[in-house]
This record gives C-alpha cells, sequence and structure tokens, in this order.
C-alpha cells in the first residue's frame, strides 16, 4: 500500500477517545471496581465515536461502558453479561458487535435486466450495509481482563430506544485468581440527551 492510501486509511478511521471514567455521571463501585456508563442517544455523541454512521437510525443504541479496577486483583470478563433495563422493567441483552451488520437483513442485489446481449442481465450491483462499518467491531468493549490499576472502555449496543428511567445491568465480572463473582452492577442511566 502506498504512503497515499495509508494516509487516507487513516483518516477514515477517526480518532475516538472515551471521556475518563471519573467525567462520566452514571458510575457504581464495589470491591475497587467502579462500573460506568453513557448512552451515546444523541447526534453530536454518535457523531464524535461513529462519524456519519448513525445507529439510532437503526434501531441501535450503543452505551459506552467503562471499567477501572482499582482492587488488588485483577478482573475477568469471560462471563460479562450486560443488559439494558427500560423504565418499564423490560430487558434487552446487548447484541454482539459482529452481529450489528446482520440486523438489516438479507438485502437482494439490484439487477439491471438491460445487459449488452439480450436475455442476460447487465450489471449486478450492491448497496453497502452501513453497519457493517469498521467502526461498530473496532469500538466494542473487547477486555477479557483487566489488571490492578488498569481501565478499558468501549461500546455495547442495544436494539432499543433511550428511555428516561432506564438502567444497565451489569453481572459476570469475576476475581481472576479466586473466579469468585463481584455483586452485580445497576447503574441508572442519564436521561436522553443528559451529559
Amino acid at each position: 500500500m502506498s504512503i497515499e492510501n495509508a494516509r487516507g486509511a487513516d483518516k477514515d478511521r477517526a480518532r475516538f477517545e472515551a471521556p475518563p471514567i471519573d467525567s462520566l455521571k452514571a458510575k457504581q463501585t464495589q470491591a475497587g471496581v467502579t462500573v460506568a456508563a453513557q448512552p451515546f442517544d444523541t447526534e453530536v455523541r454518535m457523531q464524535a465515536a461513529f462519524g456519519k454512521l448513525n445507529l439510532s437510525r437503526h434501531g441501535i443504541l450503543p452505551v459506552l461502558v467503562a471499567i477501572r479496577n482499582d482492587s488488588r486483583q485483577a478482573i475477568r470478563f469471560d462471563n460479562l453479561r450486560i443488559e439494558y433495563i427500560g423504565p418499564d422493567r423490560s430487558h434487552v441483552e446487548a447484541t454482539p458487535a459482529g452481529e450489528i451488520a446482520y440486523l438489516g437483513g438479507a438485502k437482494r442485489p439490484k439487477m439491471n435486466t438491460g445487459g449488452p446481449v439480450p436475455g442476460l442481465p447487465g450489471r449486478i450491483g450492491r448497496s453497502k450495509n452501513p453497519l457493517s462499518d469498521w467502526q461498530v467491531e473496532g469500538r466494542a468493549f473487547s477486555a477479557k481482563m483487566l489488571p490492578p490499576n488498569e481501565s478499558s472502555s468501549g461500546f455495547f449496543y442495544f436494539q432499543t430506544q433511550h428511555h428516561s428511567g432506564a438502567k444497565l445491568y451489569v453481572t459476570g465480572i469475576r476475581e481472576a485468581g479466586s473466579g469468585k463473582e463481584l455483586f452485580y452492577f445497576e447503574i441508572p442511566l442519564p436521561d436522553r440527551g443528559t451529559p
């Protein structure tokens, strides 16, 4: 790949810095582990993280989750489970980032029947699926373990809209050495559009 092409690829992959965990208002701490969350439910937030891709237009709510480990034990996330609980107590499980691209369903290729040879189809094209953008998987929470005095953040995706009075329910965080599961986290989320 030429340098110009590499620069072009870097330009397409806009940098996103997650806000510091202490700046997020929706958080809970227990046993030295802090979990914080911020729904990305406004146009400004969505654009900062995903550029032109507005996931809410496709019925997807991205929630940034940041976890800081101030305990003395490393923690594991191999059984991590995150749910969005609506104000009506409905539970929506996070959709794996790798499945987001398939939520729109299969699209039929566009057929041009006016080809140069009678009876044969002309150009066959496919429209690009915006949900297959690299940013969806690239910005997803991917940590498997977190050593003491470290933090990690990334997005979880929910097939819902953000509602006032919603909560994020987090389970499955375990101490790496003992396998002991930490008590669940239930984090009240800020109302729609609230910083």
